[in-house]
C-alpha cells in the first residue's frame, strides 16, 4: 500500500492520523482500543449497526469499516420523527452496553467523568450529529472515546447536540424537538425529569474543559477553546440553562407509563 491510497479524512476535532484506505478507515491505536473494539462488537452483536472493527494493519493503526454516507452535522435538519429514530438508536446502544466489562482491565480515559464518580455504564460518550453517518445506513462513527458514564449523563449531552446546539434557534421549537428526541428514547418520568438540569451541568462541564484546556495548554481542546468553540458552548450553555422550565414542560407533555 502506497502513501497515494490513502485519503485523509477530515471533520474531526480530537482524532490526528484519521485516513480512508479503501472501504476502511485506519486510526491510531491507543491503549483503550482493544476494550472499544471489544465494546464495538458487544453492541453489533445485540443486532446495532456498527462500524465493524477489524484489526490492526502493517502501520500498527486501528482498521475500521468505513461506513459511506454525510454526517448528520453536515446534512438538512432532522425531523421530529427522524430526531425520534436517533433517540431509539441512543436507546439500543445503551440497553447493549448494560453489563460490559472488557475482558481484560481498561485504563478508561472519560473526557468528561460523570459527576461525583457515580459511572455504571460503559457509553460511546460521543453519540451527537458530527458522529453520526446518515446514508442507506444510519450508524454512529468515532467510538474511541468510550468510557464509564451513565445514562443520563451520555443522553443529556445527545439529547443536547441533537436539539439544543443553536441558541439562536426559536427555543418552542427546539423544546419540540427535544421531545421528539426523547420520546425516542423512551425515557421514564424519572429520567426525564432529571433530564433538564443535566443538560445544563453536561453543558457547562464542556465549557469549562476547554477553558480550562486553554488556560493549562492542553492539545487539542486549547486550540478549540480559542477557534470557536468556547464561545459557541458558551452561549449553548447560557441557552440550555436559562430555559429549563420550558425543557421540562415539553418533556413532561408526553404521558410516560
Amino acid at each position: 500500500m502506497s502513501i497515494q491510497d490513502e485519503q485523509p479524512l477530515e471533520g474531526g476535532n480530537a482524532s490526528d492520523g484519521v485516513v480512508r484506505v479503501g472501504d476502511t478507515v485506519r486510526k491510531p491505536w491507543v491503549r483503550t482500543t482493544p476494550a472499544v473494539h471489544e465494546l464495538m462488537r458487544t453492541v453489533a452483536a445485540a443486532g446495532i449497526d456498527v462500524p465493524a472493527p477489524l484489526g490492526r494493519d502493517e502501520q500498527g493503526r486501528q482498521i475500521l469499516e468505513f461506513v459511506p454516507g454525510r454526517l448528520a452535522m453536515d446534512s438538512p435538519a432532522l425531523t421530529p420523527p427522524e430526531l425520534a429514530r436517533v433517540g431509539r438508536m441512543v436507546r439500543s446502544i445503551h440497553d447493549a452496553c448494560e453489563g460490559f466489562t472488557p475482558s481484560a482491565p481498561t485504563a478508561w480515559e472519560p473526557l468528561l467523568p460523570v459527576p461525583e464518580g457515580k459511572a455504571d455504564l460503559i457509553c460511546h460518550g460521543d453519540l451527537a450529529p458530527w458522529n453520526l453517518v446518515l446514508g442507506e445506513r444510519w450508524v454512529f462513527i468515532d467510538w474511541d472515546g468510550a468510557a464509564p458514564s451513565t445514562r443520563l449523563w451520555d443522553l443529556a449531552y445527545s439529547a443536547q447536540a441533537f436539539t439544543l446546539n443553536d441558541a439562536e434557534a426559536p427555543s418552542e421549537l427546539a423544546a419540540a424537538h427535544l421531545g421528539a428526541f426523547v420520546d425516542g428514547y423512551g425515557a421514564d418520568a424519572n429520567l426525564r425529569d432529571r433530564l433538564p438540569a443535566a443538560m445544563a451541568e453536561r453543558t457547562e462541564a464542556m465549557y469549562e474543559l476547554l477553558q480550562q484546556s486553554h488556560e493549562s495548554g492542553r492539545e487539542p481542546w486549547g486550540s478549540m477553546f480559542t477557534g470557536g468553540h468556547g464561545a459557541h458552548w458558551r452561549r449553548v450553555s447560557d441557552h440550555v440553562a436559562a430555559h429549563q422550565a420550558l425543557w421540562t414542560r415539553a418533556l413532561n407533555s408526553t404521558v410516560v407509563p
